[in-house]
Order: structure tokens, then C-alpha cells, then sequence
């Protein structure tokens, strides 16, 4: 595994309504689906094994429904294809596509691909549609594809638990993995709940969820290591072409306008983040090479009552991996030079910011 990289899918569009994603608060799932600024195979050659590397882990994830595009069947195929191992974030409802993806891309092809499906619960059943995304699930399961279910713990849930484990235990022959709700109106990004971190922590570790584990284990706490998030992955935003180390960095540039120009971005360092809300997956896959962590195979495989894991042996296998195996490490010098960069290209950034502010406040 050479790089993680996360991509931005621009699409807001989506034909659920949950009261906790701010799509919904900000009523933008009607604002329609954007189309790509690229064609298929610009984004493939941007993001070709050979610039990039090697092979990578590549998630997919829109501001909706990930899967709502027409033209994410082509996209994901291009990637595959490429040789890269892609993660589809999903509410599992779109029936077409998932059954589109499973049932034309070869083998080989789906050994590589995940289906990161989120259980929405409290609107699945709302709509009617719970037996429509289990029915997704074991598509996906039978086809040959990886898969994993997570849910995102909200207080309005907690009345539903029992329901819960018992749907998954049902159509699943297991539970379901819990994510850790964050309050983004906050820069301190703490817990989205009312309860105190230790009912908090009763309530939903009776998932036995080491994603959950995991997460609240390190969730509020400041990295202080160096990070090479940025040297070892970023985040790329498929409607501009920027692509940023991480999700607070001011360190970015545009990859896919020109694909043969190198991609420079360099390791964060000192984070700039209260705390890395992502650590399941960053931290897991190894960007802090010296923290210890459980593989990112732990946070998504499960198995069932019948054996059956759902990760499939060539997904698991791979994420297993952590980034530091096939990377190469810093200096103690080259990381000290980096974060006095870092720092200097931090503070140019909230001088700026805090420059712009005032410019429209006065206008």
C-alpha cells in the first residue's frame, strides 16, 4: 500500500433526509449532481499507479449519495482497473448501481472493492426501505465484493439499540460496526451527544465494535508525533482538482489539470487538527508510524454466525498493511525542517483567513 487517498465525490444529492447530516440541515440534497470537470481517463492517468507510486486505497465518498452519478460505475471500473483496491461510502439504497458493479465487473475487479455501507437506521425504516438495504448488503456479500455496515451513534438512536443488533443479527449474522459522532460547529470537533463521555462510552461499546474501540480511545487527544499524512495520502477533491494533505492543511495544489506534473505535496508533521477525528483509518493504516494501533482490517471485517468474513481474503490482506512497509522514513533532520515549514505555512494561513474575514465584515 503506497498511498490513502480520500476522494471528494461532488455530489450533495441524496434521497435520504437524516436529521444528523448537515445535507439535511442545510437542505441541499435537491442541489442536483455535478458533473465531473474530467473525463474518465484524465483521472485515471491523474491518478495512475505510476504517479502515484504504487498501489493505493482510494475511498470514494460524496457529500450525498455517493452512488447517485451515472458516472460512478465507469469511474470506479477505471480505477480498479488501474490496479488501486477502492472503498465505496454508501447508504445502500441505490439498488441499480450496486447491482450494475456486481454483477459486470470481472472478478479480479471485485476482490479489490469494498462497499462501505452506513445504516441509517431511524430513515430506513421511516421509508420503508430496511429490507431493501439488507437485501443490498447480502448482494454485494453473494457477489463477491467486500463489505462492512457501520452506524452513526446519535442520541436518538439509543431508544432503537435493541432493534438494532437485532435487524443486523437477523439479515447480517452480525452486528454492525459504530462509528463516533463529532460536532463539526465546534473547531474542537468534540463528541456530537448529550450524554457525559462515560455513558457515552457504556452505551454504544455494547456493539463490541473495535471501530468504536478504537476511535473513543483516541478521540479528543492532540497529536503531538510527526504525521506524514500528505506524503503518505491526502484528500482529493474531484470537482476542483485540489488535492490537500489533510483536512485542515494549508499545504495543497491542483493534481489533475496537468497528470504529468509531479505530485509534491509534503507530510503535515505537526498536526494542525485538535485531534485526528479520523484515526480509525489514518492512524490504523499507519501514518504515525510509531503509534501503536490495530490494523484497519479490524475496523470494517466481521464474522458472521456461518464463518463467512466480510471482508473478502485479498481485501483483508491488504488492509492489513500500514503505510510505513512500503514508504520510506524521514530523518530526524528532514522532520524537523518540515515542521518549521509547516508551522510558518500554519500561521501565513490563519493570517490570511482571519485577513479575509475582516475584508468581508467591513464590506
Amino acid at each position: 500500500m503506497k498511498r490513502f487517498i480520500e476522494i471528494s465525490v461532488p455530489v450533495t444529492t441524496c434521497n435520504l433526509r437524516c436529521h444528523y447530516c448537515y445535507i439535511s440541515q442545510q437542505r441541499l440534497f435537491s442541489s442536483g449532481i455535478t458533473p465531473l470537470p474530467y473525463s474518465i481517463s484524465h483521472i485515471r492517468r491523474a491518478l495512475s499507479r505510476e504517479r502515484l507510486g504504487g498501489v493505493c486505497l482510494l475511498n470514494l465518498c460524496g457529500g450525498g449519495e455517493t452512488l447517485l452519478p451515472d458516472y460512478m460505475f465507469d469511474l470506479v471500473h477505471a480505477l480498479l482497473e488501474e490496479g488501486h483496491y477502492v472503498m465505496i461510502v454508501t447508504n445502500g439504497t441505490v439498488t441499480k448501481r450496486i447491482r450494475e458493479m456486481v454483477g459486470m465487473y470481472p472478478a479480479e475487479l471485485k476482490s479489490r472493492l469494498i462497499f462501505k455501507f452506513s445504516f441509517h437506521y431511524l430513515e430506513l425504516k421511516k421509508r420503508g426501505l430496511l429490507n431493501l438495504y439488507f437485501d443490498n448488503v447480502r448482494t454485494v456479500r453473494d457477489g463477491g465484493c467486500s463489505f462492512s455496515v457501520e452506524i452513526a451513534p446519535s442520541d436518538e438512536l439509543i431508544p432503537h439499540i435493541d432493534d438494532v443488533k437485532r435487524e443486523c443479527m437477523e439479515h447480517l449474522g452480525a452486528l454492525c460496526h459504530v462509528t463516533v459522532a463529532r460536532d463539526e460547529r465546534r473547531k474542537e470537533f468534540p463528541i456530537l451527544t448529550s450524554l457525559t463521555r462515560e455513558d457515552y462510552i457504556r452505551t454504544w461499546s455494547q456493539f463490541d465494535s473495535p471501530m468504536f474501540d478504537y476511535k473513543i480511545r483516541v478521540f479528543g487527544e492532540k497529536r503531538r508525533e510527526f504525521c506524514y499524512s500528505g506524503l503518505w495520502g491526502g484528500i482529493l477533491n474531484l470537482a476542483t482538482g485540489e488535492y490537500s494533505a489533510c483536512y485542515r492543511s494549508s499545504d495543497r495544489q491542483n493534481i489533475m489539470d496537468d497528470p504529468d506534473r509531479p505530485i509534491e505535496i509534503r507530510p503535515v508533521g505537526r498536526c494542525n487538527c485538535a485531534h485526528c477525528f479520523n484515526a480509525h483509518a489514518r492512524l490504523a493504516l499507519g501514518m504515525i508510524p510509531e503509534l501503536e494501533a490495530p490494523v484497519y482490517a479490524d475496523m470494517r471485517d466481521r464474522v458472521d454466525r456461518e464463518g463467512r468474513h466480510w471482508l473478502q481474503p485479498a481485501m483483508r490482506a491488504f488492509l492489513s498493511q500500514r503505510l510505513d512497509t512500503d514508504n520510506a522514513l524521514l530523518s530526524d533532520e528532514e522532520k524537523r525542517r518540515i515542521s518549521r515549514h509547516a508551522s510558518v505555512r500554519n500561521l501565513v494561513y490563519k493570517v490570511r483567513a482571519f485577513a479575509a474575514g475582516i475584508y468581508h465584515r467591513i464590506r
